[in-house]
């Protein structure tokens, strides 16, 4: 599955060992990644499209806007009392 990881990541000047300690993984990992020889898993997709304020979507090719959608607040359970 080809994805924008890197191009993105030479668009910010930064190296695969950066990106791999930012994601807590090997860079030789990484770089399979980069070079679609390993899927990369949902929560490393998740993490790189956040710290690119980007959407999962745009990482994956699926779509060409490159922001973010919208994130959802959560709500909390509050009691009102009278």
């Amino acid at each position: 599955m080809e994805t924008r990881i890197r191009s993105l990541r030479e668009d910010n000047d930064l190296t695969q060992k950066e990106l791999s300690d930012f994601l807590n993984i090997s860079q030789v990992a990484y770089s399979y990644y980069e070079l679609d020889r390993r899927s990369i898993p949902i929560e490393l997709l998740s993490k790189l499209a956040d710290f690119y304020h980007t959407s999962v979507d745009y990482l994956l090719y699926r779509t060409e806007e490159n922001i973010p959608y919208p994130k959802k607040v959560k709500k909390t359970n509050t009691v009102k009392f009278l």
